[in-house]
């Protein structure tokens, strides 16, 4: 798939949601959690890409990983909004901080 195309696709696919909606992503262990600081579509390409050096980095970094339950349960908790973007068949989820 040719890089303009990938971007669009991944882009048109990325929704909001409530992490409330995702958990049985969470529960069948596909929703991946990508650090508020990144950009989520780059880490998406890197997954469609299978660019297994970039995102070894990000797991040593802890910036990308399996959800964990202690996160699953503060993202209940919090009600939080989430940024979900499928790469299959993981289910990439990043916390959306609110400006103040």
């Amino acid at each position: 798939m040719s890089e303009p195309y990938l971007q669009e696709k991944l882009n048109l696919e990325t929704a909001r949601i409530a992490w409330q909606e995702l958990q049985p992503h969470f529960a069948r262990g596909a929703a991946v959690f990508v650090d508020a600081g990144l950009d989520l579509l780059t880490v998406a390409k890197w997954m469609a890409e299978d660019n297994s050096a970039e995102i070894g980095k990000l797991m040593q970094q802890q910036q990308f990983g399996v959800v964990s339950e202690e996160q699953a349960h503060e993202f209940l908790r919090n009600n939080q909004e989430m940024w979900a973007l499928v790469v299959a068949p993981w289910v990439l989820v990043q916390p959306i901080h609110e400006a103040k």
